[in-house]
């Protein structure tokens, strides 16, 4: 006798229990030849990326963090104002690695608090409104008009730009100004230069508040006067060193265009003591804009700060490379030797 095959999708009986094909655009399942189906693979993921580092490469950056342990030991719940100011602030790559390495800082347990400048950004405004500059001694006169351009651009434009690099790091950060809380008080500087603030009176808890509830300040350079209703344009350096020393801070870092603080060959100096600053600058070696860094510098020193630390904010990751590396960035200025020997929490 013949035998007939029935292929069990022929047979009306065993329809129900045979899957439906995929909808069009799936991909089909392969028969066998005997009309057996397949199992259905399970789905791959997406395509493994090419590796593009070495194990030397593993190799170096676990070495790197291995020698970092004594600094990151070292700076655990140190305070470090970082001045953050330069062409630096109007490159939005350069703004987004500042802000990855303040996050870092406060990742590994440093307290990090920003004040910043933003000097093109204020001129660049002034020319589009039509306001102009009166200059003496070539500093330039603040009148009303101007100081209110400057409010708008530090505490509004650019601290915000600051605040939101970090936030899209990953960090957590606030913007103030020096009129928030009163943190800094002050009053004219030099009558015929208008707004421009000296300050005379700080009150820095606010910030011992932010960041001891794991928030990084930011702090827009501007403050208000003893009169009522009085605003001043405070310089980016004067306002970090004057709440650096409020707060007895660790580490003072001027991040500049520059180098650092050079000597007479045109070499950067690493390490300056404040005699030094100070004969250099009588010989006229420190001259022009490094006079009033320099200057900032020396006070902070005299009003509790442990170092000050002059450095280039082009370089890429400068503020991580000066405190965890043993090659530092910069010239820093300080009155005592450093202490390599970590503290320890007892």
């Amino acid at each position: 006798k013949r035998f007939l095959t029935i292929h069990p999708t022929h047979h009306p009986c065993l329809r129900p229990i045979i899957p439906p094909l995929p909808h069009k655009g799936h991909c089909r399942l392969a028969r066998a030849p005997t009309g057996i189906t397949k199992a259905r693979e399970p789905p791959r993921g997406p395509p493994m990326k090419p590796q593009t580092s070495t194990m030397s490469d593993a190799a170096n950056t676990a070495k790197m963090l291995s020698e970092a342990l004594p600094y990151l030991q070292r700076y655990a719940d140190a305070v470090v104002v970082v001045k953050f100011g330069g062409n630096a602030m109007g490159d939005d790559a350069a703004m987004a690695e500042f802000a990855r390495d303040i996050v870092l800082m406060r990742q590994v347990g440093v307290n990090p608090v920003v004040v910043h400048g933003g000097g093109p950004m204020i001129n660049e405004m002034l020319d589009k409104l039509g306001i102009k500059s009166d200059f003496v001694r070539g500093k330039r006169v603040t009148d009303k008009a101007t100081v209110q351009v400057v409010e708008m651009i530090l505490s509004g434009l650019v601290n915000k730009r600051i605040v939101q690099a970090i936030m899209d790091a990953g960090g957590r950060a606030v913007g103030i100004s020096g009129k928030d809380d009163d943190l800094m008080v002050c009053e004219a500087d030099d009558p015929e230069l208008g707004y421009v603030g000296r300050p005379v009176e700080m009150n820095v808890q606010v910030l011992r508040d932010l960041y001891n509830a794991g928030i990084i300040p930011v702090v827009a350079p501007v403050a208000t006067g003893m009169a009522d209703n009085e605003t001043f344009n405070v310089n980016g350096d004067t306002a970090a060193g004057a709440i650096a020393g409020a707060l007895k801070a660790d580490r003072l870092l001027l991040l500049t265009d520059v180098a650092g603080v050079k000597n007479a060959e045109g070499q950067v100096m690493t390490q300056i003591t404040p005699e030094e600053v100070r004969a250099m600058t009588a010989a006229g070696v420190i001259a022009g804009g490094m006079i009033p860094k320099t200057e900032t510098a020396l006070k902070a020193l005299e009003e509790g700060v442990r170092a000050v630390t002059i450095l280039d904010g082009r370089v890429p990751n400068a503020c991580l490379m000066e405190l965890f590396t043993d090659h530092g960035a910069g010239s820093q200025i300080r009155s005592t030797e450093p202490r390599i020997k970590p503290r320890v929490k007892r």
